[in-house]
């Protein structure tokens, strides 16, 4: 005899209720609870939902010690996809469950069209991989259509068009392919619950599944999954929790660059960035990100600076903008794009009590153009630098690149792989570079840029602007 249990989860941090609550007391957020109803049997679940999960579940499943257990190196299957494979730590695990979300029109499905295609055509003599495609949102002739625009086509790319989580899950068995695309997630139903496809209870319980499916036999599984109006992915985030990867597809459509970066990753870095262009016949990795950032950076313009960061393994220079105007509003506006607000609020508190700089009355917008998000501090002498700029008319020098954090004292604080950073510049053809003085003893020979340390912002002020009357 079937028996309901009920339950209410907040969409936006996952905390669970047995009843419905205006309020989440865990994150705060209002009218955030859904209904989830489980069905189940006494006898602990229903006989085909038990059969049918139990199918993918290893033969062996006692308890041995740790001393025991083999440990397996898992070769990665690359994409052949440099930017994507980055941002995977090296390419694909098998048994990994990753999710992928984004906004409507990103480049999602175009991306992994082409990933697919890509193994799909990657056959040797040893392996001939498969993979399966599966839709609930597109027909096969719209992938047939995509697929043939992208050049992304072979007869090891398998299509199917299906939401039925047990029906997929057979069909999975059934292939065995070398990689597995579910699109979307959301679309996805397990008709042994009774709620609508999308619904928190569907998309755990049908990710649960894939998940015992993924992991039992060594099969990657890739997951799109719908965002919210907030830019959240849709679930709640208990999707983000049950998989191993999560990617987030950033940029706006309306424009080329794309930005795909890992927010979770159980089997890499999360500090890579994977930078792609929109082209007609699909997306190409950006081989030299530095150089796309700054192509559109105005020469002889007052409130721009040129900063070096590191994105995982690489350094990027980008372009800090900012503007500074006199505010018509008794209390001015702080904008801040691409960086952390609080961080610029307290170099603005810096510039007025160490620099000297009255900017209580000014209007402060501050942005790193070709949306980059920085979170590291190694930007802030460049940030300060560039307010400067704006505010006092003086254009700082188009071949210097920046490198320091600002302390509270006005100090300006070495920063990490220095080096690295520098020689990024110089390849760029930077022919200066101002950083901290504690950053010299640790530099090396022949970094083809010269090298200028300074103690404090104040010091280095004289590089670049005259002595303000």
């Amino acid at each position: 005899m079937a028996r309901f249990q009920t339950r209410y989860i907040c969409q936006t941090c996952a905390y669970e209720s047995p009843k419905w609550l205006g309020k989440c007391p865990e994150c705060e957020a209002w009218d955030s609870f859904v209904e989830e109803v489980n069905l189940k049997e006494k006898g602990g679940g229903s006989a085909k939902e038990v059969g049918k999960s139990r199918s993918f579940l290893p033969s062996n499943s006692a308890p041995v010690p740790i001393t025991e257990v083999t440990a397996i190196a898992k070769t990665r299957r690359s994409t052949l996809i440099k930017e994507f494979d980055r941002v995977l730590g090296g390419g694909i695990v098998p048994g990994g469950l990753i999710l992928v979300g984004g906004d409507p029109g990103i480049g999602k499905s175009t991306l992994l069209t082409q990933v697919a295609a890509n193994i799909a055509n990657s056959t040797t003599p040893d392996d001939t991989p498969t993979v399966l495609y599966i839709s609930g949102e597109e027909s096969a002739e719209q992938i047939k259509l995509r697929s043939g625009r992208l050049g992304a086509e072979s007869a090891n790319f398998l299509i199917s068009v299906e939401t039925e989580i047990h029906v997929i899950l057979q069909q999975l068995d059934a292939v065995r392919p070398a990689l597995a695309i579910i699109d979307s997630i959301q679309t996805m139903f397990d008709s042994d619950l009774d709620s609508a496809p999308g619904n928190v209870s569907q998309v755990r319980t049908c990710a649960a599944h894939l998940t015992r499916f993924a992991k039992s036999l060594n099969i990657p599984v890739v997951l799109i999954g719908h965002v919210t109006k907030e830019g959240s992915l849709a679930g709640p985030r208990v999707l983000e929790h049950i998989v191993d990867t999560v990617l987030n597809f950033e940029g706006d459509q309306h424009h080329a660059y794309r930005l795909l970066r890992a927010a979770k990753n159980r089997f890499g870095s999360t500090d890579e960035l994977g930078i792609f262009e929109m082209h007609e016949n699909g997306l190409i990795g950006v081989d030299n990100p530095s150089a796309v950032l700054l192509s559109e950076r105005l020469e002889g313009g007052t409130g721009s600076a040129v900063a070096s960061t590191i994105e995982g393994s690489r350094a990027l220079l980008v372009e800090i903008q900012a503007l500074v105007s006199r505010s018509p509003l008794a209390s001015p506006r702080r904008s801040v794009t691409g960086m952390e607000p609080n961080r610029v609020n307290m170099i603005l508190a810096v510039l007025e009590k160490r620099v000297g700089l009255k900017l209580a009355e000014q209007d402060v917008f501050v942005n790193v153009a070709g949306g980059i998000r920085i979170l590291e501090p190694a930007t802030d002498l460049a940030t300060a630098l560039a307010i400067i700029s704006n505010f006092r008319e003086q254009p700082i020098d188009a071949s210097t690149v920046l490198l320091g954090e600002i302390g509270l004292a006005g100090e300006v604080r070495a920063v990490s792989q220095a080096e690295k950073r520098l020689r990024e510049a110089a390849r760029l053809g930077f022919r200066r570079a101002i950083l901290s003085k504690h950053n010299l003893p640790k530099l090396g020979s022949n970094l083809g840029i010269e090298v200028i340390g300074v103690e404090a912002v104040s010091e280095s002020l004289r590089y670049f602007f005259k002595p303000s009357a």
